[in-house]
């Protein structure tokens, strides 16, 4: 299959890289991608048995490769404040919010946050606030922020944002991914001096599809889950590139959806159609305030 692969990955030596939930699928190849190029790169994971196992995976497979391990829990906004302090010091040149939860449950996180809505949304928002003057240090820096083909069923329920009243694993985990491409398309509406763009992998085989059905002890489902990623799904590797063709192409734009060129299911990076909801400032400017509200962090101007 022709197209855009990690090959045309640009030379990265000299420029600094934060990619949280790197320890595998979509995160993990992101990063080595990234490293691979001579990108300095920090692998923002919540394990540290597993970051560390990613991180031996990485320097074997590219043994110059500028790589190490950070500790952040997105679910807990102690932690990501911790982890801001520790690697916000310099200037940042690319931030990868790639980390996320998919169909669990209804659990709350650390600060009480409805577990899909507070670790895909809510702890990015937080994490890419406090990391802002180290990205507006940078020479031209930029934010691609990981959503999900799910974002077309997304609508944000602002009379039960937290999923108190009604819970639906699916449409929970729908809002949290509508909310990844309004903040990022207003995070680049807002600051001229960065570019913000999203991504997504279209049907890319990786842990998250069955994490849910484990958690619940729902065999088939995760037998089905597991099947179809065997038989149907693209590798994670494959997945990764159109989050890395927003985060490095030159061609990159900020506001841009980007994801598989085969009907947005799989295939080699390409921009593509973004849901109509995700397009309206008004949601995005609202969503922005709440996140102010809910985090604590608010952005500098």
């Amino acid at each position: 299959m022709g197209g855009w692969s990690a090959a045309d990955i640009p030379d990265l030596s000299g420029r600094r890289a934060i990619v949280t939930g790197a320890n595998s699928g979509l995160g993990y190849h992101t990063a080595l991608g990234l490293a691979r190029r001579g990108a300095s790169v920090v692998l923002a994971c919540r394990s540290a048995e597993r970051g560390r196992a990613a991180l031996d995976r990485i320097r074997a497979a590219a043994p110059d490769a500028d790589a190490v391990l950070g500790s952040l829990d997105l679910a807990d906004l102690s932690s990501v404040r911790a982890f801001a302090k520790r690697h916000g010091d310099e200037p940042l040149d690319l931030l990868v919010n790639n980390a996320g939860v998919m169909a669990l449950p209804r659990r709350t996180t650390a600060d009480g946050f409805e577990t899909q809505f507070g670790t895909n949304h809510l702890g990015h928002f937080a994490l890419t606030g406090l990391l802002l003057p180290a990205l507006r240090a940078a020479g031209s820096p930029r934010v691609t922020t990981v959503t999900s083909g799910f974002a077309w069923a997304g609508a944000v329920r602002w009379d039960d944002l937290q999923g108190e009243r009604r819970y639906n694993k699916w449409l929970a985990y729908a809002q949290s991914k509508l909310a990844n491409i309004l903040f990022a398309r207003e995070l680049d509406r807002r600051y001229a001096d960065l570019l913000s763009n999203a991504a997504h992998p279209g049907y890319a085989s990786t842990n998250l599809q069955a994490a849910g059905a484990r958690m619940t002890g729902r065999r088939l489902e995760e037998r089905l889950m597991t099947y179809a990623n065997t038989l149907v799904a693209q590798s994670a590797a494959m997945g990764a590139l159109p989050t890395l063709y927003a985060a490095t192409a030159p061609g990159a734009e900020g506001g841009a959806l980007y994801g598989p060129r085969g009907f947005q299911y799989r295939g080699a990076p390409v921009k593509v159609a973004a849901p109509p909801r995700s397009g309206r400032r008004d949601l995005a400017e609202r969503l922005w305030r709440v996140s102010e509200d809910l985090t604590g962090v608010v952005y500098e101007s």
